[in-house]
């Protein structure tokens, strides 16, 4: 007997999605894929299509495809002329197409109305490594992107890949599967010059360096707050850095603080916030120091606020609190290029916080390790750290959701 495919709704509840960078040699994120992640090992289908398109516009509260990077989103077949693509803008949105069953050739010259048909709506399209074969030919001229998969490609057929593609499309090549550092440099003596992979959305720290001025007057203004300083000396600090003032109020007003009004001066700032929600802000501006938002932070900004909104629903506002810093600082370390404990002994951080951090156990560890898990594809992962919490996948998957589009506000 045949299995009924899911419904929809079901799907929306049962769904995860996880999402992950597409990146330049220099680790900026050029573009984020979208793909379904869930506990249990379901095919796509045209519904699970859907349904991955109705989350990353609909379930976030806010729509996910207004931020200023590309969207590269999974379609099977059947669902190229599917009504999803009427939820995603064509000039951001990029069709991933696999390979045709058996690689028919028949099958694939039946698919080309339906690809023309979105490039003539604006969307781009991107193919597996395949596309090259010759049985390809009628959506070689289609391709916008080719994927090449370094996991599944022998070192020696690099360059004789990448040729071929050059050859026979004017496709952008993007190495994905990245997991080690030979493969990142093998494919950038190649001229490759987008990437995608576990090895570069997980940054490894770096030597230790110097905070910057800017960094070392976020730090010194966390102590203060921590502290509680006067208000006198609060506001001093933040003049004394024009762009840290400058950031941080644009921060609070870009960020849904509930207040009744925009805020407009540094000490109106510290008066109408307070000093807990502003120790929360000047953690915020220690880890976006940046002039282009980085993976480890853009990562930590995502960790903090879903920390957050998952601490809201399991135990209220007060652990709410910790559970951003937490997350906001879990790559501090990545960040700044000098050890964790070295950090924390200036943070003077509660100690439920410190622990998390140096150990990833205590009161947020389990919480931490779920969202982290949210930042790849590893299935075992992400079942491993959801079967620990008492959280739905729907309840894991719009707070992901919500705080990548939070997120992205924050550096739009």
């Amino acid at each position: 007997m045949n299995e009924q495919p899911t419904p929809l709704p079901e799907l929306l509840d049962k769904m995860s999605i996880a999402r992950q960078p597409i990146v330049s040699p220099e680790r900026s994120v050029l573009a984020y894929q979208l793909f379904n992640r869930s506990t249990r090992a379901n095919e796509h289908s045209e519904a699970s299509d859907l349904a991955l398109a109705l989350h990353a516009v609909a379930q976030s509260g806010a729509p996910f495809s207004t931020q200023k990077h590309d969207i590269f989103i999974h379609s099977v077949h059947k669902g190229l002329t599917g009504q999803q693509w009427d939820f995603l803008p064509p000039t951001r949105t990029v069709v991933e197409v696999g390979p045709a069953p058996h690689h028919s050739a028949d099958f694939v010259q039946a698919l080309v109305p339906a690809l023309q048909a979105l490039k003539a709506r604006g969307f781009r399209l991107a193919f597996k490594h395949s596309v090259v074969a010759p049985v390809y030919k009628p959506w070689q001229g289609l391709a916008d992107f080719v994927k090449l998969d370094v996991g599944r490609i022998e070192p020696a057929q690099y360059k004789p890949l990448v040729q071929a593609t050059r050859v026979r499309t004017n496709a952008v090549l993007i190495a994905e599967k990245i997991e080690r550092q030979t493969q990142f440099e093998s494919m950038l003596a190649l001229g490759v010059t987008e990437f995608q992979g576990y090895w570069l959305s997980v940054p490894e720290t770096t030597q230790s360096k110097v905070l910057t001025p800017a960094q070392a007057s976020a730090i010194h203004l966390f102590q203060l707050l921590r502290s509680g300083a006067e208000l006198d000396e609060v506001e001093t600090a933040l003049k004394k850095d024009a762009g840290l003032g400058v950031s941080l109020l644009r921060i609070i007003n870009a960020a849904s603080t509930g207040l009744p009004q925009k805020v407009t001066s540094l000490r109106q700032a510290v008066m109408l916030i307070g000093y807990e929600r502003l120790v929360r802000w000047s953690a915020l501006v220690l880890t976006n120091t940046s002039a282009h938002a980085s993976i480890p932070g853009t990562a930590a900004v995502v960790r903090g606020r879903m920390m957050e909104l998952l601490a809201l629903q399991q135990s209220g506002v007060e652990t709410a609190d910790s559970a951003f810093l937490v997350g906001l600082l879990s790559q501090l370390d990545t960040l700044l290029g000098r050890p964790m404990p070295e950090l924390l002994a200036q943070l003077a951080l509660d100690e439920s916080v410190a622990e998390t951090l140096l150990t990833g156990q205590g009161a947020f560890g389990n919480l931490l390790a779920l969202v982290c898990a949210c930042e790849s594809d590893e299935d075992t992962e992400f079942s491993h750290a959801f079967a620990r919490l008492p959280f739905t996948l729907k309840q894991v998957n719009i707070a992901h959701m919500e705080a990548l589009v939070w997120a992205d506000s924050l550096t739009a």
